[in-house]
Formats: structure tokens, C-alpha cells, sequence
């Protein structure tokens, strides 16, 4: 499971069986969600996070996004 980003305790990262459509997984203290990158940024399931957790991560997802599909790109050589 390669972390590709670490940022205010989220960690973002790939499980090394993923599949289309491009996503990414964000855990933290026991939650976990995972959100659709392409062809847009939406939540795909939360298990545990709180509303303003969710907000922070869809800002981080956002400002990130290009850097994010790089890495699954590089990672699965797509």
C-alpha cells in the first residue's frame, strides 16, 4: 500500500490491486474513505470521518489532484 501523500495526519494511497476509475484512498484514526479522481473528484465511501474532515480532504484532494494521478499513473505504469 504505497502512501503517496501524507498531509495533516491524512495518508493517501494505493492498494497495490487497484482498478479503474482512477481513485484514492485517505485514512486516519480509524477512518477511511476513498474518492473518485477522474473524470472528477467525488466521495465514493466515508467510513468515519466527520464533516469537516471530509471538507479538509476533498481541499487537499483538490489542490493535489494533478500530483495524485501522476503517482497512479507511475505506480501502475498507466
Amino acid at each position: 500500500m504505497p502512501t503517496v501523500l501524507y498531509i495533516k495526519g491524512f495518508r493517501f494511497f494505493f492498494f497495490m490491486n487497484e482498478h479503474l476509475p482512477i481513485h484514492i484512498h485517505v485514512s486516519k484514526a480509524g477512518c477511511k474513505a476513498k474518492l473518485e479522481l477522474i473524470p472528477e473528484i467525488k466521495m465514493i465511501t466515508n467510513q468515519g470521518f466527520k464533516v469537516k474532515e471530509m471538507k479538509e480532504i476533498l481541499e487537499i484532494t483538490y489542490e493535489n489532484c494533478d500530483y495524485l494521478i501522476q503517482k497512479w499513473h507511475e505506480t501502475f505504469n498507466q
